[in-house]
């Protein structure tokens, strides 16, 4: 699911940030389902602080879907978690967010936002100039194992599938008790040339006898303490093909995908292909 935000700094015109939120919910929705987050006033106190984890947000379906949900402690995290699933995009209304890009109404400081920003407009009209989907779609997706394994779920080969196996990687504090107490690490990739040699893994591995469909992600950037980095999902006629893919799919990622990751503990950070102890 691709993740879009929409700001307003023009501070005067409500309506006008509810056309300009319409004409993207409209745009998006002809290439696939479209999730809403909007923060409520009524149940936070506006500032950015509240909508961190344990913040107060509601968040509801827009194209093609009906329901909406809030309530005390959820977070946008947790929103966008929830509509991976079912949605192609979100949008989320009112929130700054330094991993995905946003359309900003009014004028755009750089240096007040805390992500890319795909345009900065005056009305409504002027995102018909914006190849927003294309320019969306470049910036990396919000991704979670529930929203993988729902997608091979809704294969057209599922019916013949008896398995589907996981693995999931994560940020770990620490190898050994005595060791410096990691907070979080830091990824980055070999631009354009990670993503052809993950898709060519991902075709190889679906070529095997009992293998139909095949799923792998790797987050970049921050990813702290706990949280989780990669996932393999595999959907397979049995579980013996299923285990093993998996497992396939995990290590050649590690070993032929170029992403390069920095580790930062509480006393040190290093790239950890220079380090030599």
């Amino acid at each position: 699911m691709h993740v879009l935000g929409v700001l307003d700094r023009a501070s005067s015109d409500p309506a006008r940030l509810e056309a300009v939120v319409d004409r993207v919910v409209d745009r998006l929705s002809r290439a696939g389902r479209v999730g809403v987050v909007r923060y409520d006033a009524t149940i936070a106190d506006g500032t950015q602080e509240s909508l961190t984890p344990g913040g107060d947000v509601t968040y509801e379906l827009g194209a093609d879907g009906d329901w909406a949900a809030a309530g005390t402690g959820l977070s946008i995290g947790d929103a966008l978690d929830t509509l991976a699933r079912d949605c192609a995009y979100a949008v989320v209304v009112g929130v700054s967010m330094p991993r995905y890009p946003s359309i900003v109404v009014g004028e755009s400081d750089s240096n007040e936002e805390s992500g890319p920003v795909l345009a900065s407009i005056a009305s409504p009209a002027d995102l018909e100039s914006v190849p927003l989907r294309e320019e969306l779609e470049g910036y990396e997706p919000h991704e979670t194992l529930d929203s993988l394994v729902s997608e091979l779920k809704r294969s057209p080969k599922a019916d013949r599938a008896g398995a589907i196996a996981t693995f999931t990687g994560r940020v770990r504090a620490r190898d050994d008790p005595e060791d410096d107490r990691t907070e979080y690490l830091e990824f980055e990739k070999y631009e354009g040339v990670a993503a052809q040699r993950m898709a060519a893994i991902r075709e190889e591995l679906e070529a095997r006898d009992g293998v139909y469909e095949v799923r792998m992600y790797h987050r970049t950037g921050i990813v702290e303490d706990g949280e989780d980095i990669v996932f393999v999902v595999v959907l397979a006629g049995h579980r013996a093909e299923a285990f093993r893919t998996v497992e396939d799919g995990i290590d050649r990622l590690k070993d032929e995908v170029p992403l390069f990751k920095k580790e930062v503990t509480v006393e040190d950070e290093f790239w950890v292909h220079d380090r030599t102890s």
